[in-house]
């Protein structure tokens, strides 16, 4: 055995009561449960931890972050031991030379502009090699995304596609699927994915059914129109026969206070119904975007440097104002811009960097910070609502996802937080889950989903990927005022028996990798 660990608590990710145990390791797996009389030739005291499968980020942006700090501790310190990347429809592969430069351009607010990533790839398998020979603090997993498809196919233009360009963005998708993707993800807010219709989508998705995978959108709207929005989701999923899983699915904005039992009610009926339905979200209220995200999608229309023309044209300029301050622009899910609830959050522009903190006073501060930091600010949206936070924290469909933009001065505290946040805060302080179900959102019902047969529970057999934390003190900690604060109560986490975290440091061990789809499961 290469590794014993006494007298753990184990919360073994199905939901069901936690016990105590000895947990063995040998050769990267669960060798042995129970009482274990034959030393390790490593042995760790366990007494008074908690032992849970390592924790799956079901919603991360770390698609660079990666690639570029090794450390990785923002997602390592908090139990992750993997996340899922290519989110919101827009990440880095597949591409032509074009379509990464304008991709480049339109994410530079989530990932960086990426001066210090070296892009040798351009097809999903590509990233993933990438992954794999550049050596990786935990595993992760990749989403084909729609509007990067749609840019290589289609373009930047408002339009349908042609019968030729759907047949390119199929082959496209099945193509990165067929490389190890695990489905694919939508941004539809975001340009140029929101240009595509529902049967377009439909038509995409019956791609991902065919491979085994799952469609994970950020639909069109979590403000005016949200519960539409996600009642266009179910159908576009059932109508391809494809299982679907909801992004950072919540309701925000004053519409929507209180809101959240009728969209549990709309999944619960589509679920009775034979809806193959997860979602994940963060356990915080306030949102988290690029500030070129809330402007109308016509305003994106032929890629970055066409909606940077638009804002140093005064005349467009004021059809965007009018649009985000008077009519509800698409961009800001339908509703009129709260310009004090828009909080800077960081600039790709290090010049620009006193903004971060600052909340913006109007659309002429806010077009003056477009043009100068060349849309690659990211802001915070203070529109969200508690009671509806609690609500969806208890679906039993529901997993964990921090949504974590890692760039930034001040970036959103869920980034380094949402994993202990949600032991600490809403297991141990609020009480709105057990402990036991809470690891079950976190770690089993996320490889379930990505359909990871030897993952996400602590079984003989399973890979040990594995959490130790102590259930009494483990919190966030990182806040709004110091978001890039480690958590407190994790000491030790493992990737395939291998430490990533030790006594509350992280080692110098890379031990993660790209967890490619197969027919079978992950591997």
């Amino acid at each position: 055995m290469d590794l014993v660990l006494r007298g753990a608590r184990v919360v073994d990710g199905t939901g069901g009561p936690s016990y105590t145990a000895d947990v063995g390791v040998h050769e990267g797996r669960i060798a042995e449960i129970g009482r274990i009389r034959s030393g390790g030739r490593r042995t760790l005291d366990a007494h008074g931890l908690a032992l849970a499968p390592g924790f799956v980020d079901m919603h991360a942006h770390s698609d660079l972050a990666l690639l570029r700090d090794p450390d990785h501790s923002a997602k390592a310190a908090q139990g992750i031991t993997l996340e899922v990347l290519g989110q919101d429809g827009l990440s880095y592969a597949p591409v032509d030379d074009r379509t990464l430069a304008g991709v480049r351009a339109a994410i530079t607010g989530w990932n960086g502009p990426g001066e210090d990533a070296d892009f040798t790839w351009r097809s999903v398998g590509g990233y993933l090699d990438r992954l794999d020979s550049a050596g990786i603090a935990v595993n992760a997993a990749y989403l084909v995304p729609q509007g990067t498809v749609r840019a290589y196919a289609v373009g930047w233009g408002d339009r349908p596609a042609t019968p030729a360009e759907l047949d390119r963005m199929r082959a496209l998708v099945a193509e990165g699927l067929a490389q190890g993707a695990v489905g694919m993800s939508s941004g539809l807010t975001y340009t140029p994915g929101a240009y595509a219709s529902g049967a377009e989508l439909t038509e995409l998705c019956r791609v991902v059914a065919a491979y085994g995978g799952y469609y994970c959108p950020h639909h069109r709207s979590y403000g005016r129109g949200a519960l539409a929005a996600y009642a266009e989701m179910v159908a576009v999923a059932r109508e391809a026969g494809c299982a679907l899983h909801l992004a950072h699915a919540t309701l925000n904005f004053p519409e929507n206070q209180g809101r959240a039992p009728e969209l549990l009610a709309l999944l619960d009926t589509a679920l009775a119904g034979g809806a193959d339905i997860t979602l994940d979200t963060y356990p915080y209220t306030p949102g988290c975007t690029t500030l070129a995200a809330l402007l109308p999608s016509w305003a994106g229309e032929g890629g970055p440097d066409a909606a940077l023309a638009r804002l140093r044209d005064d005349a467009e300029a004021e059809r965007i104002r009018h649009a985000l301050e008077v009519t509800g622009s698409d961009g800001c899910h339908g509703v009129p811009v709260d310009w004090t609830a828009v909080e800077v959050s960081g600039t790709a522009d290090p010049a620009l960097g006193a903004y971060a903190g600052t909340r913006l006073r109007d659309w002429e501060a806010a077009r003056r910070l477009l043009l100068a930091d060349r849309l690659g600010t990211t802001v915070l949206q203070h529109v969200g609502h508690e009671e509806n936070v609690r609500a969806v924290i208890r679906h039993p469909a529901h997993t964990g996802g921090s949504d974590g933009i890692l760039q930034g001065a001040k970036p959103h505290p869920r980034a380094y937080g949402t994993f202990p946040h949600y032991l600490g805060r809403y297991v141990r302080e609020l009480r709105v889950l057990s402990l036991e179900e809470c690891v079950a959102h976190l770690a089993g019902r996320p490889a379930a989903r990505l359909r990871l047969p030897d993952r996400g529970l602590v079984r003989v057999g399973h890979r040990a990927d594995l959490v130790l934390f102590d259930p009494a003190t483990v919190a966030a900690g990182a806040t709004y005022d110091n978001p890039r604060t480690l958590p407190a109560g994790i000491p030790h986490v493992l990737i395939d028996g291998r430490f990533v975290m030790h006594d509350g440091r992280r080692t110098n061990t890379l031990a993660g990798r790209a967890i490619r789809r197969t027919r079978h499961g992950g591997r």
